[in-house]
């Protein structure tokens, strides 16, 4: 199926899309606050930008896109269009997330991930969120 956009329609909606204050970064970050966990955003210091830091934890936190990722997700597959390039753009974005979690892992954070997927969808949301602060404080048990 072919884009109902023209070339330069497309092109001036994909530049729109924001790679930070994205909804499910923000349910992320106010579940945690609201647990009383404290955090740096989109911190430049660290390799990935990462979403949250959590230096009291050790712990970084990137909320990904399910799409821009490459998710095994519903919302993870490619477009029908210029599916070569798209396989190109995700393959190289995945390739960089694994990059920068080992340079994250060799400093001594604990790297941790959350997918749009599992944020957006209702039902499981609070579940996820109280695992996601389970895991922040079990990593960290032995060092408080």
């Amino acid at each position: 199926m072919a884009d109902i956009y023209t070339t330069k329609k497309r092109s001036k909606i994909m530049s729109n899309i924001s790679g930070k204050e994205t909804k499910p970064e923000i349910i992320v970050r106010k579940y945690l606050f609201s647990q009383g966990f404290r955090y740096l955003k989109n911190d430049k210091r660290y390799p990935g930008k990462p979403d949250i830091v959590l230096p009291k934890y050790k712990t970084i936190i990137f909320v990904h896109g399910c799409f821009w990722h490459g998710h095994d997700c519903k919302k993870g597959g490619l477009p029908e269009t210029r599916k070569e390039f798209w396989e190109k753009k995700i393959n190289g974005t995945k390739k960089r997330d694994i990059r920068n979690k080992e340079a994250l892992e060799e400093n001594g954070w604990n790297v941790l991930t959350i997918w749009e997927c599992e944020i957006l969808n209702k039902l499981d949301r609070v579940q996820r969120l109280e695992k996601l602060a389970q895991k922040i404080k079990k990593k960290n048990s032995f060092k408080n």
